[in-house]
């Protein structure tokens, strides 16, 4: 009896294996060095484990076309890379899948995922997968003066040169007003007030004539090292990339960055919604968070990942010191506030866009 049953049982593991080989999952990301991170860490051995393809696509911000298939009722992604304020305000829409936190691995100490992960890396549609930050890049050969603070960026005079800027309210408006001196530690507060808006408008207003807007995370680096911009707002990890994957002659300023975390989402009627659910568990396991941070200077998300994090692929360069979260990058870092995001998104954006048309 002991027998047939186990061989019932390797007869269903078989059959299943030989469905999910049959698979596939559609996988959507940011693009660049970001996505090949994620290709090298996640999708290449997600699919020697268990056979299914994953097919990897790219938009300049995952969340726009997210709600636009919701809505329309054609899904064609199965998981998509979104900031924290994008997960939250698809999951109150509905637009995404709830995900069930027991599907998560344990540590490998048995820690459960749920007391592993940083907190508020879980949340009720999404997995957080990194910890990265936007931070002011400069190009050594172009800068007359090598800024060192986040107010020099918006000082025009001393650190004379086209700054690049996102365009969107989101990060632009926290750096203006660090840049006008507001401590980190009291920036939403300042923010949430109709004063403290204008206030980082004025600020915008000081170096609105020489800035070069960008949308996609691949242009700050190129255009850092082109010399269209002598200093630009970026994510930290493409400036790694560029700086010591590239050779290109990029730093970064630490002071004033705003951590925030990327999380894995599956779109409401995900077309291929289990092998989805499969490729973030397996994604977001302690070894294969502290693998994609041998690619890319971001933070692995689970706490057991970080002793687990060692070299650059370049087998030589230490990415300890890269990360936004070690400590000598923290001492005026801004945590984003998720939450002032999800209520203030629409109504920034509208000034900022009226802003700008002016």
């Amino acid at each position: 009896m002991k027998l047939r049953t186990a061989l019932m049982a390797s007869a269903l593991t078989s059959v299943a294996a030989m469905a999910s080989a049959e698979g596939e999952v559609t996988v959507m990301s940011w693009g660049g060095a970001y996505t090949k991170s994620q290709v090298e860490a996640y999708h290449k051995p997600f699919t020697e484990k268990t056979g299914v393809k994953v097919n990897s696509v790219d938009a300049d911000n995952p969340a726009t076309p997210i709600k636009a298939q919701v809505e329309a009722g054609n899904v064609s992604i199965d998981v998509a890379d979104v900031e924290f304020s994008d997960a939250v305000r698809l999951c109150d829409e509905g637009l995404l899948e709830e995900i069930d936190l027991s599907i998560l691995p344990a540590a490998p100490d048995g820690t459960s995922a749920e007391d592993d992960f940083i907190e508020g890396a879980l949340q009720d549609c999404a997995v957080a997968n990194i910890v990265w930050s936007t931070v002011v890049a400069y190009n050594t050969e172009a800068a007359k003066n090598a800024p060192g603070s986040i107010a020099d960026f918006f000082n025009t005079e001393e650190f004379p040169g086209k700054r690049g800027l996102r365009k969107s309210a989101k990060a632009t408006l926290e750096m203006a007003l660090m840049g006008d001196g507001v401590p980190a530690s009291e920036v939403y507060d300042v923010l949430d007030t109709d004063e403290g808006v204008d206030r980082a408008f004025a600020v915008l207003d000081g170096i609105k004539d020489d800035i070069v807007w960008w949308e996609a995370g691949a242009q700050p680096p190129q255009l850092l090292a082109d010399g269209e911009v002598v200093m630009s707002t970026a994510y930290n990890g493409r400036i790694f990339n560029a700086a010591v994957g590239e050779g290109q002659p990029l730093d970064i300023v630490w002071d004033g960055q705003i951590l925030d975390f990327d999380l894995f989402v599956v779109p409401k009627g995900a077309p291929n919604k289990d092998a989805a659910l499969d490729f973030i568990a397996f994604s977001t396991d302690t070894q294969r968070l502290a693998d994609q941070a041998s690619w890319i200077s971001y933070g692995p998300a689970r706490k057991s990942s970080g002793a687990l994090v060692g070299l650059y692929s370049d087998g030589k360069t230490e990415m300890a010191p890269h990360m936004p979260t070690a400590e000598a990058n923290l001492s005026n870092a801004l945590v984003n506030n998720f939450e002032f995001w999800v209520d203030k998104d629409a109504e920034l954006n509208e000034r900022f866009n009226a802003w700008l048309a002016n």
